[in-house]
């Protein structure tokens, strides 16, 4: 019995052995593949000898430096300069708070003067000097609405005004921005923002000459329609029209005020008012208008002087100055605020600046020249 216990265990141990040599020849590649991996680490991040002068030091492979980021792309000088948006259209950068004036400076004999820095300027409003931000002398792109008259009485005078509303164009900044709206009665938007003569052309010649003059109502569509739709800061209206104001749901001071809005155009307006049954009625309207907006109104003897005056008009627009300013009394105050503007410079005698003689704070556009 005690023989068969001794070699029971000792079958017993040799079995042991046995199942423990398998279990070492199967593990044994498993373990050590780790420890392998962690001396090769360990190897790695051990600090580099430095080669001794009997040594061939092996040609290093350069490394290139990381990347820089790179630079935001930059605009051109000239839409710097110019302050094109993408599609190189003039657009101001102004502060939200600021109100910009554009004026026309002429001297003692009427001539434009266009010579004149930042400092010749001095700004009022409601009668208090006002600090000026932002100031620009050159040729800015307009938006611009040409609003013709279309009543009965324009039959025979069209053809006319028509080529005079395109050499105004023609003479003109090539990047203005033009949309053409006729009236009678009614107004009617025939050609949206364009720089497209043969479009213009077009428009203007859609004449249905009849009705009477809504002038009020037509000029007010028309400058909401600049408000709301024109990629431009600076806003024009050219006007023509032979007679006064007999149709319109508005009145003249309704009219005015809304011109007067802030941001709102200056108008040019011829009046063809040779056999108008109340010229002076119809003159001081167009007059008002033009005033108070800081543009002008002509009053032409002969069809014929119609075409030198849009010349006259493109002149005028393409040499004002832009006058930025923010104001001292807040804009949500609102109210009407009276705007002067005085320019003195030395070599120049007097000298008289046109600008809009005011406008109504915080006024919000509502509504657009179409029907």
């Amino acid at each position: 019995m005690p023989g068969r216990d001794i070699t029971h265990l000792r079958n017993r141990a040799a079995r042991v052995l046995f199942l423990l040599l398998l279990f070492v020849i199967w593990a044994g590649p498993r373990v050590a593949a780790p420890v392998r991996a962690q001396s090769a680490s360990r190897q790695d991040s051990q600090p580099q000898k430095p080669a001794s002068q009997n040594e061939t030091k092996p040609a290093a492979t350069p490394v290139a430096p990381p990347a820089a980021p790179a630079p935001p792309p930059q605009e051109p000088k000239d839409k710097q300069d110019k302050n094109l948006n993408d599609q190189g259209v003039f657009v101001f950068r102004k502060d939200v708070d600021e109100v910009l004036l554009h004026a026309t400076v002429q001297d003692d004999k009427n001539h434009i003067v266009t010579n004149l820095d930042r400092s010749a300027f001095t700004v009022f409003e409601d009668g208090k000097p006002q600090n000026i931000i932002s100031f620009h002398n050159e040729d800015i792109p307009v938006a611009m609405g040409i609003v013709i008259d279309n009543s009965g009485s324009m039959r025979e005078k069209r053809n006319k005004v028509n080529q005079a509303a395109l050499n105004l164009v023609r003479s003109s900044n090539p990047k203005d921005e033009v949309f053409v709206v006729n009236f009678n009665d009614e107004y009617y938007l025939d050609q949206d923002f364009t720089n497209d003569l043969l479009k213009l052309k077009e428009a203007l010649e859609k004449i249905d000459a009849r009705g009477g003059t809504a002038l009020y109502d037509a000029v007010v569509a028309s400058a909401e329609h600049l408000k709301r739709n024109a990629r431009l800061e600076k806003k024009v209206l050219f006007v023509v029209t032979d007679g006064e104001d007999n149709a319109s749901n508005g009145t003249l001071e309704q009219a005015v005020k809304q011109l007067q809005e802030e941001n709102g155009p200056s108008v040019y307006a011829i009046g063809i008012l040779g056999d108008e049954e109340h010229p002076k009625r119809a003159k001081r309207a167009l007059e008002i208008i033009a005033q108070r907006t800081g543009g002008i109104a002509f009053f032409p003897k002969t069809l014929d002087e119609v075409d030198e005056i849009s010349r006259t008009v493109a002149h005028d627009i393409r040499n004002q100055y832009t006058i930025g300013y923010k104001p001292t009394k807040p804009r949500g105050e609102g109210g009407f605020r009276a705007v002067r503007v005085d320019a003195k410079a030395k070599g120049h005698s007097k000298m008289t600046v046109r600008t809009k003689s005011g406008y109504y704070a915080g006024v919000q556009p509502a509504g657009a020249a179409s029907k």
